[in-house]
């Protein structure tokens, strides 16, 4: 990398607001990328039934869909910084209770159940915080190079984070995993209290909470890329919760593959957003919804050979690829969601988008356990793999997507475009 490009890149962290967001979500990720695989190995030692844990997936995934709507306006209304820390606190504590559990030889499936439940309404007012919250910390023209910054630590983090807590699964049990976890969701709030965003002005007459929501259905449903995108995610982010999330774990611990075999295979997919991330930052988007569809259509790449070749090298290269696609997608959706959408209803538009594409998660981590059982795993495996790809290419019939130009692009080191 050039120094030039190298200096864009970095630029974003001499911002001191960015800076200090950035340290906090490092601590964050460093917990919450060993969580999904403490949690499903710790469900599967008390009920070894690919059920129970999609109902444990399903116990988060509802309340965070039923009130994510509030948390957008919650977001947009208290201010996104004091809404992230309190979630912060709230989400430690929760997990701080189930890793005691864990650790105390205690825990019971309601115990998942009702704890999965407090952090998915945590999490309903935590994420519409957390994706609107950027635009606040640099200027437009970082943007891109901030988002690039964002998905590097996570990227990063993803790849020791599953690996380590597989690790730790192995050897000392899930709880420990989840007890860094906790400590990571404090420290993180605490290092978000030198943050500093003036409060927002509002003109005239403040309007009513369900007046904001009309606002924020009435832009989403009037934006074609937006409300296409989002319907295609309410699908096949369904297969994915189910497929990948659900029955993974269950057939990486019935074969060869086992618990550090799956920690490879997600770690895997985590190399492949960090390539992609660091070749992000010399790469200009200018169409970001076309290459990110694209992109995104290989993240049902591994539920395909999961069902077709399961075994942990094969599995493992198709998640590279994927982590690499998704990567794309997910700097491309939020640099046209953050340059297109007004600031402030941002944080309302993310939760419109979050409710649409998450609102078929509990449907895939309730079905996929029974539909495995009826029609074998590898079959179904193989269709949902197939059916994400699909789904994923369709929308780029609509030109609204794969014609969206970036709002205000910097002058790029290099250009990713497509001919239409």
């Amino acid at each position: 990398m050039s120094a030039v490009a190298r200096h864009s890149a970095l630029a974003p962290l001499r911002e001191r607001n960015f800076r200090w967001y950035f340290l906090s979500r490092l601590v964050n990720l460093s917990g919450t990328t060993m969580a999904p695989i403490a949690l499903a190995f710790a469900v599967l030692e008390v009920s070894d039934s690919a059920g129970d844990l999609g109902v444990v997936l399903a116990a988060h995934s509802i309340p965070m869909i039923v009130f994510m709507l509030a948390g957008g306006v919650i977001a947009d209304r208290v201010g996104r910084t004091l809404v992230i820390q309190g979630a912060n606190v709230a989400s430690g504590l929760s997990q701080g209770l189930l890793a005691a559990l864990l650790l105390a030889g205690q825990a019971e499936l309601w115990h998942f159940v009702v704890l999965s439940a407090v952090n998915g309404t945590v999490s309903a007012v935590n994420l519409p915080a957390l994706a609107g919250l950027v635009p606040q910390l640099v200027p437009r023209a970082q943007l891109q190079a901030a988002n690039v910054l964002v998905s590097m630590t996570r990227s990063t983090m993803l790849i020791l984070g599953p690996t380590v807590a597989a690790g730790l699964v192995v050897t000392v049990g899930p709880g420990w995993a989840l007890a860094v976890d906790a400590a990571a969701w404090l420290v993180a709030a605490v290092m978000l209290l030198p943050v500093r965003i003036p409060a927002r002005t509002r003109q005239g007459v403040t309007p009513s909470v369900l007046g904001e929501l009309r606002e924020g259905w009435t832009f989403f449903r009037s934006t074609t890329w937006l409300w296409v995108v989002v319907l295609v995610f309410s699908v096949t982010n369904g297969i994915h919760e189910g497929a990948f999330n659900t029955l993974g774990p269950v057939l990486a611990k019935d074969s060869d593959i086992g618990e550090h075999g799956w920690g490879l295979i997600v770690s895997a997919q985590a190399v492949g957003l960090l390539v992609m991330t660091l070749v992000l930052m010399r790469v200009t988007l200018q169409r970001p919804l076309l290459v990110g569809m694209v992109g995104v259509a290989f993240f049902g790449l591994p539920i395909l050979v999961m069902g077709a070749v399961p075994q942990t090298f094969p599995i493992m290269l198709a998640a590279v690829v994927a982590g690499m696609g998704v990567e794309i997608f997910g700097l491309g959706w939020n640099l046209a969601m953050q340059e297109n959408v007004p600031e402030e209803m941002l944080s309302r538009a993310y939760s419109y988008d979050m409710l649409g594409s998450f609102v078929a998660m509990p449907v895939g981590q309730l079905t996929f356990g029974p539909l495995a059982e009826a029609f074998g795993m590898r079959a179904v495996l193989v269709t949902a793999g197939t059916a994400y790809l699909l789904l994923s290419l369709a929308t780029l019939l609509s030109r609204s997507v794969r014609s969206l130009p970036r709002a205000s692009a910097p002058e790029p080191a290099g250009t990713v475009d497509a001919v239409t």
